[in-house]
C-alpha cells in the first residue's frame, strides 16, 4: 500500500517527466509543508532559481489559504521583477485544489500567465 509521500512523489516524477522549464518559459514549482508554503521560479536549463517566494516571512496569523494567495502575489512580483511574464505551473504532485489553488490564482492575478 501506498503512503501519501510515495504517491506524491510518484506523480511528481510522472509531472516533471513531461513538464521542464525553459529559459523563455520557467517552471513555477510550489512545495507545501503543514505549516508553510513555498515557490519557486526554475530555469531546468541551467539549474538557477530565477524568483523565490515564502511564508516564513509573513509574520500574520492568517488562515493557510490566505497564506498561500499572499505568497502567490509575491511570486508573481518577484518573477516580474526579474523579467518573467510566462511559466510552467508545477503542482509538484499536489492535487490542485485548496492552497496550490489559491497560490496559482493569487499568482495569475498577479500577472504571471500560465
Amino acid at each position: 500500500m501506498a503512503t501519501k509521500e510515495t504517491r506524491r512523489t510518484r506523480i511528481k516524477r510522472s509531472v516533471r517527466s513531461k513538464i521542464s522549464g525553459t529559459s523563455e518559459r520557467p517552471r513555477l514549482t510550489v512545495f507545501r509543508s503543514n505549516k508553510q508554503i513555498y515557490a519557486q521560479v526554475i530555469d531546468d536549463t541551467t539549474g538557477k532559481t530565477l524568483a523565490a517566494a515564502s511564508s516564513l516571512k509573513l509574520t500574520d496569523a492568517s488562515p493557510k489559504k490566505e497564506l498561500a494567495a499572499k505568497v502567490g502575489e509575491i511570486i508573481a512580483k518577484n518573477a516580474q521583477e526579474a523579467g518573467i511574464q510566462v511559466v510552467v505551473f508545477d503542482r509538484n504532485g499536489y492535487l490542485y485544489h485548496g492552497r496550490i489553488k489559491e497560490l496559482a490564482d493569487a499568482a495569475r492575478n498577479g500577472g504571471l500567465k500560465f
